[in-house]
């Protein structure tokens, strides 16, 4: 996994084979070398201790502190995903419908949504792989659909 973080919360987690890597404000040699920085050693710490606990199938403590950095409308859509319950999953267009009741509107665009979850820097914690298509199917991970459903698979064994 790759994490990035400021002096105050997680920025960015990545597993590996995930594409955002590349661009984004937490990237260049500034901010790699302020990972030996005793806050960002903190978060680093704090988010380790949360995804031992989550992939070893123990209590979750608090989430570590984040920080989500992307466009108003993608920062909402990721707000929502971390209203998802643990081994619950929600569609694209279910995420769509709570965002254009949240803005007074007739309706939201499932796409739109669907762009914006496929953005989010922080994964796991900011669960996006709970969200599927409208029939169920397993869509559109970052990290891979043999990942989503793994990490799916890892969820729903725990809350049985």
């Amino acid at each position: 996994m790759t994490l990035a973080a400021d002096d105050a919360a997680l920025v960015g987690l990545w597993l590996p084979g995930q594409q955002q890597l590349s661009s984004g404000p937490w990237m260049g040699a500034a901010n790699v070398a302020r990972a030996a920085e005793p806050a960002v050693q903190q978060i680093f710490a704090a988010t380790s201790n949360w995804l031992d606990s989550y992939f070893a199938g123990g209590a979750l403590p608090e989430l570590p502190p984040i920080k989500l950095l992307g466009t108003a409308f993608r920062q909402e859509v990721w707000r929502l995903l971390l209203a998802i319950p643990y081994g619950a999953t929600c569609t694209y267009g279910e995420l769509a419908a709570q965002l254009a009741q949240r803005r007074g509107l007739a309706r939201m665009s499932a796409q739109a949504v669907g762009g914006a979850v496929g953005h989010n820097p922080i994964s796991v914690i900011v669960p996006c792989h709970r969200v599927v298509g409208a029939n169920g199917k397993l869509t559109g991970y970052n990290g891979g659909i043999a990942l989503k459903q793994w990490l799916l698979a890892h969820e729903q064994q725990l809350v049985r």
